[in-house]
């Protein structure tokens, strides 16, 4: 068996992975950056779940179907007239898979470029600064190094009353593959991954039911926020059933029966198709040696300090394999930080500004603390709120449902939190996450000048509203 020395072995190449090897040889660190993913024709990559099956694809059909919807209901308004809108399924698809495949090549190139040693194959951890590793072809050869991060990420958490079978009930990743759209589609699960996922289908013809066993939608954002999300999906026609339980699921031909508890009464439902997107687990499978005690928590996180070292020597982890979000870009902050750790740099991760966004139409975004979380640890705090109503570019672009909420701190003013439902939300939030790394607060962005006409106007108005000096709305 053979043996290659290096300073640093990563394990996985997605998100938090593939950055941690290039930052750890950007500073002169010999690096290895070993991955096992396949694609379903085969075919290996780099990238990850995000890049593969997750965030890449699932925006891509997002942005098409969002088209497709926009072009049917919106484009009339602006007077341009399109008469019927037909929608090739193949070519969005062959669009989104072209995407993923120049992203993820992209991703070998930049590890090429950096210097990184690009291995493809499973990874194990043995002890004693080794990890074996098996090749697509069976070889299996040693790897040695003085520093090894663990960046395995996670796996769709599988319902034994719901198995996937790859065709009739599947995960995220099946429901970004479909081939045609269904006519009835069921989904488990109306979190983050579920409302994407069923927003795509609705918008492309799809009856979409969905079954959360929460009696709450998105109870881990702000309250209003989730209120006016429900109202937006109900207009939108996705029919969220809360406080429902599957208790059955069962393959019927070209159908699935299901069964589910709601309000103490059982009922059923046939649909054609099944998402199943109840969370995801940390993915760990066949990554330790027999003996090897690496610390695993009740979840099967591997468990780490606020730097993610693990408790073995010269061991880290990273990403969805540890606690906290499974955010990409939380996953990628932590490799980074783990690489310049180990070149005996300064770094670290404020993970009490990890912003999180949903990309449905209106999207959703938000950074800090809720009212319900500071009330509950006693923090006075003002709010101020702006409608996207009254935005002159929401207005132009006909998109004007939803708002900004600001959340300060009465006793020094500093934000607390920031949370948007409206057009681009995603991208209007990284100026709220900007301004409380700095520990800003509201004044610092009321008085911060912001273009005019933009939708960033709605921060700075909500901002001015905390202390009742909106100009563009009604004080209260």
């Amino acid at each position: 068996m053979s043996e290659q020395e290096f300073d640093v072995v990563v394990i996985g190449a997605g998100p938090a992975g593939y950055p941690a090897a290039i930052r750890a040889a950007q500073n002169g660190l010999k690096t290895a950056c070993i991955d096992d993913w396949k694609n379903y024709d085969g075919t290996r990559a780099f990238g990850g779940t995000c890049l593969n099956a997750g965030c890449i694809p699932s925006k891509a059909l997002l942005e098409s179907s969002e088209l497709v919807h926009r072009a049917s209901t919106e484009f009339a308004k602006h007077g341009i007239e399109v008469g019927s809108v037909s929608v090739d399924l193949a070519k969005m698809q062959a669009r989104k898979a072209g995407i993923v495949k120049q992203l993820t090549g992209g991703i070998a190139a930049l590890l090429k470029s950096n210097g990184v040693t690009a291995l493809q194959g499973r990874g194990r951890l043995l002890g004693e600064n080794r990890v074996e590793l098996v090749d697509a072809a069976g070889v299996v050869q040693t790897l040695r190094a003085k520093s090894i991060v663990i960046a395995t990420g996670s796996v769709p958490i599988e319902l034994p009353i719901a198995p996937f079978d790859g065709e009739r009930i599947v995960d995220s990743w099946g429901a970004l593959e479909f081939e045609q759209v269904p006519a009835r589609l069921g989904i488990i699960g109306a979190g983050v991954i579920g409302l994407e996922l069923g927003s795509v289908w609705k918008r492309l013809g799809a009856e979409v039911v969905m079954l959360e066993a929460l009696d709450a939608l998105l109870p881990m954002a702000d309250a209003q926020i989730s209120q006016e999300a429900a109202r937006s999906f109900k207009r939108q026609g996705l029919d969220i059933r809360l406080g429902a339980r599957l208790t059955a699921a069962e393959r019927n031909g070209d159908s699935v029966k299901l069964r589910y508890e709601l309000g103490g009464e059982e009922q059923a439902l046939d649909v054609d198709k099944l998402i199943v997107c109840v969370g995801r687990r940390p993915f760990t499978s066949e990554l330790l040696a027999d003996g090897l005690e690496l610390h695993l928590d009740e979840r099967g996180f591997v468990v780490v300090d606020e730097h993610c070292r693990t408790n073995l020597p010269g061991v880290w982890a990273v990403g969805d394999v540890v606690r906290g979000p499974m955010l990409a870009h939380k996953g990628t902050e932590e490799g980074v930080m783990v690489a310049d750790l180990i070149a005996d740099k300064f770094a670290e991760v404020n993970y009490d500004v990890i912003p999180s966004v949903i990309y449905t139409a209106p999207e959703i975004a938000w950074v800090g603390k809720t009212e319900a979380q500071l009330s509950d640890e006693g923090v006075a705090y003002k709010v101020g709120s702006f409608s996207f109503a009254a935005n002159g570019r929401a207005k132009g672009m006909e998109q004007t449902e939803g708002f900004v909420k600001l959340i300060s701190a009465v006793e020094d003013d500093e934000l607390l939190g920031v949370h948007i439902i409206g057009p681009v939300a995603g991208e209007l939030i990284a100026e709220a996450v900007l301004a409380m790394e700095f520990s800003a607060s509201s004044e610092d962005l009321q008085r911060t000048v912001h273009a005019h006409p933009t939708l960033s106007e709605a921060l700075h108005e909500a901002a001015l509203a905390a202390d009742k000096r909106a100009i563009h709305a009604i004080n209260r």
